[in-house]
């Protein structure tokens, strides 16, 4: 008996390690060909500045979310359900289709807090730091873990490659954000960085994120989630009560003072650069 599970234990490592092995093979052909083309294009292109624009202005994809959240708060205000599982739908990888309100409302809020990560300040950060080809090829890899989430049972071995590397590529983007999140819910909030909350159950680079926005907003978020009809463990996060369609705007106005903090870093810090080589140049 005990070789009998010894080999049913070894055939199970087995198979998990070739679903690794058919993830890393997966990720590499699904990225770099795509990414090699899409980059030698623009490169060749007569216009180079303006399929570089049509690019960043595809990644920032989380000004749009924000109107989406926004149209989900009008329509839970009518009591209208259905139309804000329809709106969500499109944004989420989890089943949203028996969603209470309180579901609804953690689910805008978790990508109302951790979508800028990819969108805005991905987008600054890898422009800033590798040009176009950085910030494109951090996004394709960014939709391969939406499209296998690890966190998905179906995914958990198949997807872990594709989303340990988009871990280190927006491991930056993360501190960063995280840090204009808790600015603005004061020291407590600041000491989270220092201490980010880590899954118990399965692989969730966004708990830091959705820990910070909790504890600024004092509302519960997390708890279990379904994909494919799956029930899966999610831990839940702060100590908060849970939350209802009016706590929504004020998520909105914590992730629009943290974009705006980004925006105006894009403005001022140029300007302060530039104004010190004048001097410099005049003195």
């Amino acid at each position: 008996m005990a070789k009998s599970l010894a080999a049913k234990v070894n055939r199970r490592h087995r198979t998990a390690s070739q679903q690794v092995t058919a993830g890393i093979m997966a990720t590499i052909l699904l990225v770099l060909p795509f990414w090699l083309i899409a980059t030698f294009l623009v490169e060749l292109a007569a216009f180079p500045w303006f399929f570089e624009f049509i690019i960043l202005y595809l990644c920032l994809c989380d000004e749009q979310f924000h109107k989406v959240a926004e149209e989900v708060a009008q329509a839970l205000k009518r009591d209208d359900k259905t139309s804000a599982r329809r709106l969500l739908t499109p944004w989420m990888y989890r089943d949203t289709q028996e969603l209470s309100e309180i579901g609804l409302v953690k689910a805008t809020i978790e990508r109302l807090v951790t979508s800028p990560v990819y969108g805005s300040v991905a987008t600054i950060l890898f422009f800033t730091l590798g040009g176009i080809p950085l910030v494109l090829g951090a996004r394709m890899i960014k939709q391969l873990e939406y499209c296998w989430p690890s966190v998905n049972p179906r995914f958990s071995n198949f997807g872990r490659p594709v989303y340990y590397l988009s871990y280190g590529l927006y491991y930056l983007p993360t501190l960063c954000w995280n840090f204009s999140l808790a600015i603005q819910a004061g020291p407590k909030a600041l000491l989270m960085l220092l201490r980010p909350k880590k899954s118990l159950y399965r692989v969730n680079n966004h708990l830091p994120s959705c820990e910070i926005a909790a504890h600024a907003l004092n509302i519960e978020l997390g708890g279990p989630i379904k994909m494919n009809g799956t029930k899966i463990r999610v831990e839940t996060i702060g100590d908060g009560p849970k939350p209802n369609a009016d706590n929504l705007k004020p998520a909105l106005t914590l992730v629009s003072t943290a974009i705006n903090i980004w925006v105006l870093s894009v403005i001022v810090i140029p300007a302060m650069w530039a104004t010190l080589r004048y001097l410099q140049s005049v003195s």
